[in-house]
């Protein structure tokens, strides 16, 4: 028998393989479907990447509605698998989504420059529900989003408030090495990119325009830099922080949306609580804003000076800030509650009410409750240094007694130190309740005026006209010791 059935193998051995070998095929294809299905892997998934696309090319395939739950699965793949760190949106395509995107630690969301996330019609989200945010309630880290469009549809949900909290398009709780670059952001309800508790938060090279509040918004962080951004404010700021430290703002270009309804400052620098100490606002161009072009506050309940001084705001161009016919607290810089500012070697053009101003806003008068934005102490003081103030204009709302180049509204507890500023053709003079001996009113003679630039011609009286301190702050260089009024060496 055992002969017999030697001689059967030998005679049908390729019959034999060719069946053991489909079985084998067969088994591994159940085990490989079942896994695939149970824990939801990607067929195609490449370079650490998974793609989600509208084409059917992607790993996962959205159809245009409701978008977000395959875009979750994906980053949920890339949560429980470490080997894969990206999730790619595919474009051309617009992702419609009518819940919150959700992403994990360590995870890249980027996008084609094609590939759209778009608020749905008529979401009728709850307040403070976000576009794109974090799986984890306790908190968030290694976090990048880049390279894609976010469109927050602000006009077919219109039932909602700007400035309330709806549809933030990225938010982050408790957040650590958060890293915002190259997104578009437009047309929204709230803030571009809102972080409460965060660390280490990078925004940069990003167009962002026509929010609903700020397009960067940062409370309660350490190490927050946002630079590079062109920003067209529609409500609030271009970029805020809010009892934050170790801030930098740079090279960042920012303007408002001309409209009844557009925003506040270019840039807002807050403090209730907390120390915000080391805050550096360098090299950026603000212009056309509705409000001030920087807005520095300090307020509520009286706090020690180390917890708020030193700020440093050097090398901006600042022209045309101030332009909201509605309020009074426009201008250049507006600043109250704070120790010890820095305003060196920037220029003003025309802006609205004065160039520098010592005040605070009566009240809240923008908000939907009053909140007392007075300061509590006394002995602020601001440093103003080798900057160029031309061409102020009276602000639009109570114009009399305005357009100078600097005003302090608040003497009895705020003091300005003025030196060698060039002073030119201010509507209203140069200072009110504030002086200086050593501050020059001349024409600076700019390379180009009229096209806005402020680099100064071969003869400019302010060429090597300004003062450098033995203390000052990086950033400006001088020769010997005297160096260029203006922003410009």
């Amino acid at each position: 028998m055992n002969e017999k059935y030697m001689t059967y193998l030998r005679q049908n051995w390729k019959k034999i393989g060719l069946s053991t070998a489909i079985l084998i095929f067969l088994i591994v294809l159940g085990v490989l479907i079942f896994y695939t299905i149970e824990f939801n892997i990607p067929p195609k998934t490449s370079n650490n990447t998974v793609y989600v696309a509208g084409n059917g090319s992607g790993d996962f395939n959205c159809d245009g509605k409701d978008d977000q739950v395959e875009i979750n699965q994906a980053l949920e793949y890339v949560a429980k698998n470490p080997q894969f760190s990206t999730v790619h949106l595919k474009g051309p395509n617009t992702y419609v989504i009518s819940d919150s995107i959700l992403i994990g630690n360590n995870t890249t969301l980027e996008g084609d420059t094609t590939a759209v996330v778009k608020l749905e019609d008529n979401a009728n989200w709850p307040v403070s529900k976000p576009m794109i945010t974090q799986m984890d309630s306790t908190g968030v880290y290694g976090v990048t989003i880049k390279g894609f469009e976010i469109n927050g549809n602000h006009d077919k949900n219109e039932d909602k408030k700007k400035g309330q909290g709806y549809y933030n398009m990225i938010k982050f709780l408790d957040a650590e090495n958060v890293d915002a670059h190259g997104m578009y952001m437009h047309d929204g309800h709230g803030d571009g990119l809102r972080v409460e508790r965060g660390f280490n938060i990078k925004f940069y090279n990003n167009r962002v325009y026509k929010l609903g509040h700020d397009g960067l918004f940062a409370i309660d962080c350490l190490n927050v830099e946002a630079w590079n951004n062109r920003i067209t404010c529609r409500t609030n700021s271009g970029l805020r922080v809010w009892n934050s430290n170790h801030v930098k703002f740079h090279d960042n270009v920012i303007d408002s949306f001309y409209h009844w309804s557009a925003g506040g400052s270019g840039i807002q620098i807050e403090k209730t609580t907390g120390v915000v100490n080391d805050v550096e606002v360098y090299n950026n161009t603000i212009y056309h804003t509705y409000g001030p072009g920087i807005w520095l506050i300090g307020y509520g309940e009286a706090y020690p000076k180390e917890e708020a001084q030193n700020v440093h705001i050097y090398k901006n161009t600042l022209y045309n800030t101030g332009t909201n016919p509605s309020i009074d607290w426009v201008g250049g810089i507006v600043t109250s509650g704070f120790y010890d500012t820095l305003i060196e070697r920037n220029v003003f053009d025309g802006v609205y009410h004065a160039a520098i101003i010592q005040m605070y806003p009566p009240s809240s008068e923008d908000r939907d409750s009053s909140v007392d934005l007075s300061p509590q102490g006394t002995g602020y003081s601001t440093i103003v240094r080798n900057n160029i103030i031309i061409d102020t204009q009276k602000r639009k709302k109570d114009p009399e007694g305005t357009g100078y180049a600097v005003i302090n509204y608040l003497p009895e507890t705020h003091s300005f130190v003025l030196e060698n500023n060039c002073l030119y053709n201010n509507k209203g003079g140069n200072y009110k309740n504030a002086s200086s001996t050593t501050d020059i009113s001349a024409n600076p003679l700019f390379v180009n005026h009229s096209k806005h630039d402020y680099h100064l011609k071969q003869n400019s009286p302010c060429i090597r006209a300004g003062y450098v301190s033995s203390d000052s702050s990086k950033g400006i260089e001088g020769s010997g010791n005297k160096t260029n009024i203006g922003r410009y060496d």
